[in-house]
């Protein structure tokens, strides 16, 4: 089966999503957690009226009260509800005696649950009527993955029927199949979409033959994929991934319409108009680096033409400057992307002041030699390499979930209408 989660704010949004993802095969419907927590008993009730025919899950991922918690589900319509495996077995014991007595079956979601294999046995033997194996969202952002293997123990361990959810898409769900699991559950990689009818039919198709549907919705990205993840996103997508950390205020770009930076760091120190150490930096940059040079916001020009076709024929990915450029014309005739804070002619001397490698601030951020620096038309960030597989990642997530409003505002709506502002407003 194929499980599509409706992880929405918006009923009417998950209304039109359902159903075009059940055009395209899902055979369950998930009213998803923030979708109950949103809109309440309500949502279930009108995923019930609107599919009829399909199995409708309340994710309600419940930790306590499981019977009244089950009850309340149960006579919105759900014919599938949730129930954490971390949950105490009284719980878990009330839930699944309420659900026979409404004729509502008990998922049991091992999301944390530190030997899920273990849990299962004892959610089988409690009457549960199905096995989850969830890696949480967050914990997708930093990587992680529903381990195939553990789904294979999981159901050669216990008749119950296995699920599977956590970042799946056309390119795994086959894999998960193979190891044992019975129902494929799929959020983003179909609620993102901006053609989702289409989203769901890929994976269905990848269920039935066995094989992978190769696709970059919903992928998330490793260590050593992060210069593509940076490329796929703005440098907005990722402020708005680190609620606004890591914006260079006052660097402007000095790009060419359609520019791009990604690169990593390799910081600069230097004072007012002395530009030995940025230029000395060139030899020491790698290729697909960015030096990024703290001149304390001078107004005398510390790069230039000549700097600028160092770095282009090395295969350097740009420069930042917390103080002034020059030779703009030449700089965006060969395409060499250049952020700084001032343009100016005069150039200072090669006195030789700063250093390489320490630790800086340019924009008004730290940073360190091995971070990340993205810059385009709206600007330049700086993403710590200690969170940056994380930042990366909800960023795509970000450029995704926008992808599919810009999609609904095509079809006819607008951003408040999609966003159905008023009623969210705090102020209300």
């Amino acid at each position: 089966m194929l499980q599509v989660a409706l992880d929405l704010m918006h009923l009417r949004r998950a209304l039109e999503i359902g159903d075009e993802a059940v055009r395209g095969g899902a055979d369950w419907v998930e009213a998803g957690t923030p979708l109950v927590k949103s809109e309440g008993g309500e949502a279930i009730r009108a995923l019930k009226r609107a599919f009829p025919r399909a199995t409708i899950v309340a994710d309600l991922k419940t930790m306590d009260v499981g019977g009244f918690e089950v009850e309340i589900a149960a006579k919105a319509g759900a014919d599938v509800v949730t129930v954490m495996g971390v949950a105490d077995d009284g719980t878990i014991e009330e839930a699944v005696l309420s659900g026979r007595k409404y004729g509502t079956k008990i998922m049991i979601d091992m999301m944390s649950a530190p030997d899920p294999l273990g849990r299962a046995r004892e959610a089988e033997r409690m009457g549960a009527s199905f096995i989850c194996l969830h890696v949480a969202i967050d914990e997708q952002m930093k990587g992680g993955r529903p381990p195939v293997e553990t789904v294979r123990e999981i159901a050669q361990a216990t008749p119950l029927p296995v699920a599977v959810a956590g970042g799946i898409t056309a390119s795994t769900a086959a894999s998960f199949l193979e190891a044992g699991a019975s129902i494929i559950i799929v959020g983003g990689g179909i609620i993102k979409a901006e053609d989702v009818t289409r989203a769901a039919a890929e994976i269905k198709e990848a269920m039935r033959t066995g094989k992978a549907v190769m696709t970059d919705l919903s992928r998330k990205y490793s260590q050593e994929e992060l210069e593509g993840a940076f490329s796929r996103v703005s440098t907005p997508n990722i402020a708005d991934a680190q609620h606004k950390r890591g914006v260079m205020r006052g660097i402007v770009p000095r790009i060419r319409h359609g520019t791009k930076m990604v690169g990593r760091a390799l910081t600069v120190q230097t004072s007012k108009g002395d530009w030995a150490k940025p230029v000395e930096a060139i030899d020491r940059a790698g290729k697909g680096e960015v030096i990024v040079v703290d001149a304390g916001g001078s107004e005398i020009a510390v790069w230039g033409e000549l700097a600028s076709w160092s770095c282009k024929l090395k295969g350097i990915a740009g420069v930042v400057i917390d103080g002034a450029a020059r030779d703009l014309d030449t700089i965006y005739e060969i395409g060499f992307p250049c952020f700084s804070r001032h343009v100016s002619p005069d150039a200072g001397e090669p006195k030789g002041f700063g250093g390489i490698g320490v630790e800086i601030i340019c924009g008004g951020q730290p940073v360190r030699t091995g971070d990340w620096i993205i810059g385009d038309e709206s600007g330049v960030v700086v993403v710590p390499q200690e969170n940056a597989v994380e930042v990366a990642n909800r960023a795509v997530d970000v450029n995704e979930r926008e992808g599919r409003i810009r999609e609904e505002i095509k079809r006819g709506g607008t951003l408040s209408g999609v966003q159905e502002l008023e009623k969210w407003e705090q102020t209300r």
